[in-house]
């Protein structure tokens, strides 16, 4: 859903960059490439393509220690790849062996075959995808289980990865947490139809008006305009898609700016699969889960607000389970308190997860 947003934050940057932008900009990339090296002697620094689901999809792997547990991060979008925010999450390898996966449509994989190249895409494809690379993930680390944490539209296959697979995951978190409900929830239309009338801004709150309350009605040019307008009318969030995401596109020291347009391709290709996944009932799914179970969400999400993943999550059964509001956070709060969501995985999750292993 933010992919509308982040494509025009990002694109006036791209398109005819100063001198002095791109001189700052070649500074910012090198310190983060030193940032991110790892030189701890059990270390690991890897990275490329490998085989799932018949395409070549994009893995890294990085820790400073092959020893700590071990995340399989499903990332947000569709189509938003988590490489942008290493720099950022650089503390989360020194205590985890963190993977981040590019999954069909996204990043690297996503540049590499381009738009025709990308196989079946359905949200069915990429939870097949998702269990593919946990097993491949299993193997080459040669651990039973891993930690699953799934961001945004990421969530989504998350939760059905962990109720269908206790036995391949330690424990789930989710964080941008999505909870949907059939088109039954009407708790973030409700709230951007409040903020557009406080805000006077009736063109606006016309065109929400027309739309209705249920994503599976929207039209691509409906979805692309209400994201705009969720996300400008925010205060909070849009400082976060500003300061956060497009700062973490521009300075990331993997992407030149041919790789900062295809990631924004990708972003824009992958926006196609979203109304199939609006139309799950997490409910109906089940709330049933076999491993602990964590929400970590933006006390101030508009995207995906914290009280319906609140009551979805007061509403589970499992062996453990904890919620935590990250204050002073929207969407992408991992990435905005990026230490603040690495305390709460010391001190809640670690814990856990030794006891379930």
């Amino acid at each position: 859903m933010p992919a509308t947003i982040v494509t025009a934050s990002a694109a006036a940057l791209i398109a005819a960059p100063a001198a002095g932008m791109l001189g700052y900009r070649r500074l910012k990339r090198t310190a983060h490439a030193r940032k991110l090296r790892i030189t701890a002697p059990h270390g690991i620094e890897e990275s490329g393509f490998v085989r799932i689901g018949g395409v070549d999809q994009w893995i890294s792997v990085r820790g400073d220690d092959r020893a700590n547990p071990v995340i399989l991060e499903i990332h947000g979008g569709p189509g938003a790849s988590n490489h942008i925010f290493l720099p950022r999450t650089r503390a989360w390898e020194r205590h985890f062996t963190v993977v981040r996966w590019d999954m069909r449509g996204a990043g690297r994989t996503f540049a590499a075959h381009g738009p025709d190249g990308q196989g079946e895409f359905t949200l069915d494809r990429l939870y097949e995808d998702a269990l593919e690379v946990t097993d491949h993930i299993r193997a080459r680390m040669g651990v039973d289980k891993v930690l699953l944490v799934a961001n945004s539209f990421g969530t989504v296959i998350g939760l059905r990865l962990a109720r269908s697979h206790p036995e391949r995951y330690s424990a789930y978190v989710g964080t941008d947490q999505n909870i949907n409900g059939g088109g039954r929830d009407r708790s973030a239309h409700d709230a951007l139809l409040e903020r557009l009338r406080a805000a006077g801004k009736r063109k606006d709150l016309a065109a929400i008006t027309a739309m209705g309350p249920d994503p599976a009605a929207w039209t691509p040019e409906q979805w692309s305009a209400r994201a705009k307008i969720v996300v400008t009318s925010d205060p909070l969030t849009y400082d976060t898609m500003k300061t956060v995401v497009v700062r973490s596109l521009w300075f990331s020291p993997l992407h030149t700016l041919r790789g900062l347009r295809s990631y924004l391709s990708g972003m824009n290709f992958s926006e196609r699969v979203a109304p199939e996944a609006v139309t799950i009932d997490e409910w109906a799914e089940g709330t049933d889960f076999a491993l602990p179970f964590f929400v970590f969400q933006g006390a101030h999400d508009v995207l995906t607000p914290p009280e319906p993943a609140r009551a979805f999550y007061e509403a589970v059964t499992a062996p453990a389970k904890d919620f935590a509001l990250i204050e002073d956070a929207s969407h992408f709060a991992s990435f905005r308190h990026p230490d603040r969501f690495l305390e709460l995985m010391l001190t809640r999750v670690r814990p856990a997860v030794a006891a379930n292993r």
